[in-house]
């Protein structure tokens, strides 16, 4: 392959890693390497539609004063992420304002951002965030389109299934077994007597198809993972006197409640369920919920000392139970994504590899430069048509 062809190739997939990335983070709630604004309030260092590189808060080791940070607002245009900076740090959170806004978000009705609030920090160089400007208009109009075409689509076919993170797996699964079938259908009559040359290597491949159907499976996988699990906040009034309702509990005393942790998926998983601020305790932190079922573990929420209302954080993460549960306990130990690495790892893995034992006949057919100068697609679809 020339350094030209290798050049572009990078390039086209550097450009759909950055499009999936933001399109994923908005399907998850969560930016997943990069993200963008939408508004003006943080001009002028990020402009409306505005990119830039989204490092998780598990790995930034900490959060200061002067970083630009994502989080879950609660209040702000009705709530949902919210990109602004952290002007103050105070006992019970972090005090959070827009760089072009007069006053604070908290000032404007907005409880203290805590740190099981902030899901991303901004990459900055030198103090100043790294920008990549006109990203999200990009992507917001790519994901307007996807959005209206699983829209038509579950409209046309009648199946509310194809919308959401979801549907847009059985889309991606569905093309590609589409432009497997195209490709073989027009390629029949040509494959006995086309000349292969091992020396180049171009032209539609097996394995990418296989490759393709190998990212969809993990996307699946990744969002059945992620997508129910996240943060619980619990809204305590820690009060002077006792009280029926389980969230206003007496100060200096504790309540303990029910987390509920169900399994909708045909696939047993396990949860772990962990106190995420001061005041709380979770026991046990590993579940195993089986198909399509629920267990649940007991929260005990504790009071402060100091009337007020406060807010309690506990975080779940989940992962489906195909390794063992000793393993998935290791790796949990190492970080929170360690096991969703390993699992979309083996089941990657074991598609790819199972593609390349059945379809080793036909995998990433390597052509002579003549069989290059066949007519384009299109052309070949309307010849089969009207010969």
């Amino acid at each position: 392959m020339s350094p030209k062809r290798t050049l572009t190739l990078a390039l086209q997939l550097a450009a759909v890693v950055v499009v999936v990335a933001l399109i994923a983070g908005q399907l998850l709630g969560q930016p997943v390497l990069l993200s963008f604004v939408e508004t003006g309030s943080m001009q002028p260092t990020l402009d409306p539609g505005d990119g830039f590189v989204a490092i998780p808060t598990a790995l930034t080791g900490g959060l200061d004063a002067g970083d630009v940070v994502t989080f879950d607002a609660q209040e702000i245009q009705g709530g949902g992420l919210t990109t602004h900076r952290i002007v103050d740090e105070t006992e019970r959170g972090y005090i959070t304002r827009g760089d072009n806004n007069p006053f604070t978000d908290q000032d404007g009705g907005e409880p203290v951002v805590q740190e099981a609030d902030v899901v991303a920090k901004a990459l900055t160089v030198g103090g100043s965030v790294v920008v990549i400007p006109y990203l999200g208009t990009v992507a917001m109009a790519v994901q307007s389109g996807i959005g209206s075409a699983q829209t038509w689509l579950a409209v046309t076919f009648g199946v509310r299934s194809l919308q959401g993170t979801q549907g847009l797996a059985y889309i991606l699964f569905g093309l590609s077994v589409v432009a497997y079938a195209v490709d073989w259908f027009l390629t029949r009559n040509s494959r006995g007597t086309r000349e292969r040359d091992r020396s180049r290597e171009d032209g539609t491949s097996v394995l990418a198809i296989v490759g393709v159907l190998a990212l969809v499976l993990m996307a699946t996988a990744t969002a059945a993972m992620v997508v129910p699990a996240g943060t619980q906040e619990y809204g305590v009034v820690s009060a002077e006197f006792e009280s029926d309702n389980p969230t206003v509990i007496e100060r200096g005393t504790s309540q303990q409640l029910e987390y509920v942790v169900p399994n909708a998926g045909l696939v047993p998983v396990y949860a772990y369920v962990t106190p995420a601020s001061p005041g709380v305790e979770v026991s046990p932190q590993r579940l195993a919920v089986g198909s399509r079922g629920e267990a649940s573990t007991t929260v005990t929420l504790a009071a402060p000392d100091e009337t007020g209302y406060y807010r309690l954080f506990v975080v779940e993460h989940r992962y489906l139970a195909v390794l063992p549960p000793d393993v998935i306990d290791e790796l949990y130990g190492l970080h929170p994504w360690a096991p969703l690495v390993a699992i979309n790892g083996l089941l990657g893995g074991a598609i790819a590899g199972t593609g390349v034992v059945l379809l080793r006949g036909e995998p990433a057919r390597i052509r002579s430069r003549e069989s290059r100068a066949k007519p384009p697609l299109h052309r070949r679809i309307l010849r089969e048509i009207y010969k």
